[in-house]
């Protein structure tokens, strides 16, 4: 219980905590600040892909600070090597650094105990460990800037072998994944435990809200597909330090010299079947906590049940499971065979299918709602057609015969960052509103929200869809100059300022987010209750912040999470924890 916890100094408190409340905040925050970076790295990139050849500008001493030497900076103008660092550390940062901490590490720490009427995680220490393996590694990550060559160059998919003979920025980008896989680990087997042992007495596995359930699927995302990940990554660090060749082919040249050093006899394809085997899974691991997100606020400001929620429940166990038997959609043009093709493009046009169950429940819970227009509204509703978006131009990619004309385009760019950017982060931004007055007892700014959202909507659009065009009319998603040095498609090279043009306007759009969410904590509106929004999930039936133990009374669930609009009760809402319809 709350009361009898004692005192605790401050670096225990708020440092190294083991309260799942504080370890949420602080990945959240960590995560912020590592999607900010790795944003930063993106707009140094489409200067390049607008203005190629033409100076930065930037002042002198973030010149310097980035290097301003014949490796990376000369006199301000971005060299190829200098470009695809930015290009493997942004795609690093943002998706193992950025968006996965702040879906899971932040929101699963948060939410998920208060949401099942726990105290606790299941394993607090094995918690705060997960935090600081997560936060080490991205400090590893961030180190490799400064190192002889920069950082891992090779893309964030780090194939080989280009990966084997690359900087050493690729050796720490392989130390710094072996933390954040450890990290990812022990999370997700924190969450499962927690969810399995700790539910309050009442709450069974059909009372979980939709939230619970993404995290549950996604914690076991996680426990399955990172291990083949960690051990690729172990082997291609002996790659590079030991001379073996797991992922050294026979007769390599490099530089028109042969490779003779190592041994030979390694399969590139190796790498990458061990690479897609989590990271097609790690795509649901960034989108289903944002559809746990959506579906909560939806939920809560259409005053209705979710439409479905068995069949959303179904689908995202079927997704999570058919999510292993998809991977190599991403490998048809290295050639194996049209057998094996056709099974992966069967797999893939089935997985699709859960996932539109799950928007088309979403919805349909518009239909006779009172919906209420809020900042979290706003963003879950807009994540609906972006995450369609993504999804329905990810069609042509799960053939292999338009595959092979689109594959390594901008059409893929597009297509993914539809399914991240305008899809999961709104969701991430939709529940920071959302569950803001939980963690701090204040709600941020509802004219500073509108502010942050329209810009974001507007500006996601003005940069994904051209990518879309620009991948149609087969431009690579390598050329670092933007292709200005091909006489042809120049009209369709020239999208590359609209774009570019978006993305800082992207940028200014954050800055009230940013206001926002530090003013707000200090300076908000005071919550008039424990449960401002009106919700039935037992998080709101805390105190506001919540105490060390989460609840000051036992808590039982009687019923569903999402019992709005009940007849014949006093309110609009029924929360789980009340025996009785009022």
């Amino acid at each position: 219980m709350s009361d009898s916890h004692p005192k605790l100094p401050f670096w225990k408190k708020y440092i190294f905590s083991t309260d799942h409340k504080v370890i949420g905040i602080q990945y959240g925050i960590t995560a912020l600040v590592f999607l900010l970076f790795g944003f930063g790295l993106m707009m140094l990139m489409r200067w390049q892909l607008a203005y190629p050849e033409q100076p930065l500008p930037l002042p002198d001493i973030l010149l310097k600070l980035f290097g301003d030497d014949h490796t990376r900076l000369p006199g301000g103008i971005m060299l190829p090597e200098f470009y695809n660092e930015l290009g493997a550390m942004h795609g690093t940062i943002m998706i193992f650094l950025g968006v996965v901490p702040l879906a899971v590490g932040a929101f699963g720490n948060f939410v998920v105990p208060l949401q099942i009427g726990a105290p606790d995680m299941a394993f607090p220490r094995l918690n705060m460990a997960s935090y600081w393996l997560y936060f080490v590694g991205g400090c590893i990550m961030l180190f490799s800037f400064f190192l002889p060559g920069g950082a891992a160059n090779s893309g964030w998919t780090a194939y080989p072998p280009l990966s084997v003979i690359a900087t050493q920025g690729q050796t720490v980008w392989l130390f710094g994944m072996a933390f954040l896989i450890q990290s990812s680990l022990l999370g997700s087997i924190n969450i499962i435990v927690t969810i399995f042992q700790l539910r309050v007495k009442g709450l069974t596995f059909m009372r979980l809200p939709f939230f619970v359930w993404a995290q549950l699927i996604t914690s076991f995302l996680l426990l399955l597909a990172f291990p083949p990940l960690l051990g690729a990554a172990v082997l291609q660090i002996m790659d590079r330090l030991a001379h073996t060749s797991f992922f050294i082919p026979s007769g390599l040249l490099v530089s028109g010299q042969e490779l003779v050093e190592y041994s030979g006899g390694g399969s590139v394809l190796l790498w990458q079947h061990l690479f897609w085997f989590l990271a097609h899974p790690e795509v649901y691991v960034l989108t289903l906590p944002g559809m746990g997100i959506v579906a909560e606020i939806i939920a809560n400001n259409t005053r209705k049940p979710l439409w479905g929620y068995k069949s959303m429940v179904y689908s995202v166990i079927f997704l999570g499971f058919m999510s292993f038997i998809v991977w190599a959609h991403h490998m048809y043009i290295t050639g194996m065979g049209t057998a094996i093709s056709s099974f992966f493009q069967a797999t893939t046009m089935i997985i699709s299918i859960p996932s539109i169950i799950i928007l088309t429940a979403l919805f349909i819970s518009f239909w006779g709602g009172s919906i209420r227009f809020n900042t979290p509204m706003l963003f879950a509703i807009t994540f609906l057609p972006m995450f369609g978006i993504g999804g329905l131009t990810g069609l042509p990619l799960g053939i292999a015969i338009t595959d092979v004309h689109l594959h390594d385009t901008y059409y893929v760019i597009g297509h993914f960052h539809y399914v991240v950017a305008p899809g999961t982060i709104f969701a991430l931004f939709a529940g920071i509103y959302f569950w803001f007055p939980k963690a701090t007892g204040r709600k941020m700014n509802e004219f500073l929200g509108h502010l942050h959202f329209w810009p974001s909507l507007i500006c996601m659009n003005i940069i994904f869809f051209p990518m879309l065009v620009q991948g149609l009319a087969g431009v690579s998603r390598r050329l670092y100059d933007g292709g200005i040095g091909y006489e042809h498609g120049q009209e369709i090279f020239a999208l590359n300022e609209l774009i570019s043009w978006g993305a800082w306007f992207l940028a200014i759009g954050q800055i009230p987010f940013i206001i926002n969410f530090f003013w707000s904590m200090f300076a908000g509106k005071k919550v008039e209750s424990d449960n401002p929004w009106n919700a039935t999930t037992l998080e709101w039936q805390t105190p506001t912040p919540p105490p060390h133990g989460n609840f000051t009374k036992e808590m039982v669930v009687y019923r569903g999470p999402y019992e709005y609009s009940v007849p014949g009760a006093k309110d609009d809402f029924t929360p789980q924890s009340e025996e009785h319809i009022r």
